[in-house]
C-alpha cells in the first residue's frame, strides 16, 4: 500500500487539524511522507483559503515539523494554487494546481461548495443548460497548468462532486465528453502529473476517485501519470482508499 499523501489541509486553510497533529497522525499510519498543501489566497473568497498574513506562518509551520521529525518521516511543504490565486509559489517544494471556481464575468463561482450553489449558476448564468456550464469549467481548467506552473493537476472533474447523487447531466453525453477530453489533451502537454483523489469518497459524495474511471483510462492511454491523493481535511482520512490505488 502506498503510505505518502500530498494533498493534505490544517487548519490553516479549510482542514480541521494542525499541521502536528496530521503529522502525528501520518507516523501512526506508518506513512513515509506526508506533504501540506493548503489552500492558495484567493482575493475573491477568504472563507477557504490561508489568509494572506499567515502564509508566512503557514511555511514556516511546516517546514518547523520537517526538521523535528525529520528521522522518522519526510515532509514537505506546497501549496494548492487556484487558477485565479495570483500568490508566488517560488517558496514551496510543490504545486497542486486546481480550479474550485467558475469565473463568470466579474464573479467567481464555487463549483464543490454545494449541489444549490451548481444548480443556481446552471439556471443563473448558463439558461439552464449544465453542459454549458461543463464546457466553461474545462476550458478554464485546460489552462491550469500553464497558469500555476502545477506539478500535479488537482481533481479534474470537481464539478461532478455531486453528479452521482443529483444528477445534474449525463457524464456519457458527446458535449460532455468533449469539454473534458480537450482540457485534458491540453494538460497532457504539460510535465504535470494528475491526482487520483479520493476526496469526495471519504465526504461520501462519490464512489470513486476524481477523475472518474473514463477520464483515468483516457489520461493513462495517452501517456498521463497519476498518483494517488486524499485530499485530507482530517486527521483520520489521510491515505483514504490508497488500497484501492493498486487494483487500477
Amino acid at each position: 500500500m502506498i503510505l505518502r499523501d500530498f494533498h493534505v489541509h490544517t487548519r490553516f486553510s479549510d482542514g480541521k487539524n494542525t499541521p502536528e497533529e496530521m503529522v502525528l497522525a501520518a507516523l501512526e499510519k506508518g506513512m513515509t511522507a506526508i506533504g501540506f498543501s493548503d489552500h492558495s489566497y484567493t482575493f475573491f473568497d477568504e472563507n477557504y483559503c490561508v489568509p494572506r498574513d499567515r502564509i508566512v506562518e503557514y511555511r514556516d509551520t511546516v517546514r518547523r515539523l520537517k526538521e523535528k521529525y525529520k528521522d522518522r518521516i519526510d515532509v514537505f511543504c506546497g501549496i494548492e494554487q487556484d487558477l485565479f490565486s495570483w500568490e508566488s509559489t517560488a517558496e514551496y517544494d510543490y504545486v497542486i494546481g486546481s480550479v474550485h471556481y467558475l469565473q463568470v464575468g466579474e464573479r467567481y463561482i464555487p463549483v464543490d461548495e454545494s449541489p444549490e450553489t451548481l444548480r443556481w449558476a446552471v439556471e443563473t448564468y448558463f439558461s439552464g443548460d449544465p453542459y454549458a456550464l461543463a464546457e466553461t469549467y474545462y476550458a478554464q481548467a485546460a489552462g491550469v497548468a500553464e497558469k500555476t506552473g502545477a506539478d500535479l493537476i488537482g481533481h479534474f472533474d470537481l464539478p461532478m462532486k455531486f453528479n452521482q447523487k443529483t444528477r445534474l447531466l449525463d457524464e456519457n453525453h458527446p458535449r460532455y465528453r468533449a469539454a473534458w477530453q480537450a482540457a485534458a489533451d491540453r494538460l497532457l502537454n504539460s510535465k504535470a502529473a494528475f491526482e487520483w483523489n479520493t476526496g469526495a469518497m471519504s465526504r461520501g459524495y462519490r464512489s470513486v476517485p476524481y477523475p472518474s474511471p473514463e477520464i483515468q483510462a483516457y489520461l493513462r492511454s495517452h501517456g498521463g501519470i497519476l498518483i494517488p491523493s486524499s485530499d485530507s481535511h482530517r486527521a483520520d482520512t489521510l491515505c483514504y482508499g490508497f488500497e484501492l490505488f493498486a487494483l487500477q
